[in-house]
């Protein structure tokens, strides 16, 4: 009896061990839980404002007051004054006018003179009479006055030679205006004759100025040559 009861406690020991072993493997068996992840913060981060921060204001700059000007002053324009029988003495006006960046005035006789007027081979022609007859050299001009004339500091005075002298027409302007202050520069054209005294009769009729020496042209005389003598001036 001793033996049976022995014999079974021995089966049920080793039916013990058998089901233990068989818990261990199906426990080893099953899968090992996932890591729980790290949860995410819950505050939500500040939104970026909607609308754009409103700019610092700049300075005000303070508005710079412009210096009144000072009144201009009289003097320093040049005026080219001329009387031009058939065109020559215009186009040298004309040339130191450019190249000064002076102003023109014509002598306009207020009777025209007309090519048998001023031809002077022909005996009694116009020329002709003027100059046997020195009261027939008033000549009458459409005008002698300069506006602005005060402004003009510098004056150039033109004309054709005429038997050695200045054309007459000229006369009349230069009788009737004060050239005290002015620097007065004399030039004339000829095909032969030079400037001889007729700047310097000029200046004593006038009785005012300083007048200069002056220069003849011949009629041909390019534009570059009347601008390299004005250059000369200084």
């Amino acid at each position: 009896m001793k033996k049976i009861i022995a014999i079974l406690l021995c089966l049920t020991c080793i039916v013990s061990l058998v089901a233990c072993n068989s818990g261990t493997a199906n426990s080893s068996s099953t899968a090992a839980p996932a890591p729980t992840a790290t949860p995410e913060p819950t505050t939500e981060p500040t939104p970026a404002p909607t609308e754009a921060p409103t700019p610092t204001a700049e300075p005000t700059a303070e508005p710079t007051q412009e210096p009144t000007p000072e009144p201009a002053s009289e003097g320093g324009k040049t005026l080219v004054v001329y009387y031009s029988a058939s065109g020559n003495t215009g186009r040298v006006a004309q040339a130191i006018a450019n190249t000064t960046g002076g102003d023109t005035f014509e002598l306009i006789p207020v009777t025209p003179y007309t090519d048998e007027d001023l031809d002077w081979t022909a005996d009694g022609s116009r020329v002709n009479q003027e100059h046997d007859d020195e009261s027939l050299r008033d000549i009458a001009l459409e005008s002698t006055t300069v506006d602005n004339w005060a402004e003009y500091d510098t004056v150039y005075v033109g004309y054709p030679i005429w038997w050695g002298i200045a054309a007459w027409p000229v006369n009349s302007f230069i009788k009737s205006n004060d050239f005290t202050g002015k620097t007065v520069i004399p030039f004339c054209t000829s095909s032969s004759s030079g400037l001889g005294e007729s700047g310097q009769l000029l200046a004593d009729m006038a009785g005012t100025g300083d007048w200069q020496e002056g220069q003849r042209f011949q009629s041909s005389v390019s534009d570059e040559d009347v601008a390299a003598w004005v250059s000369s001036l200084g």
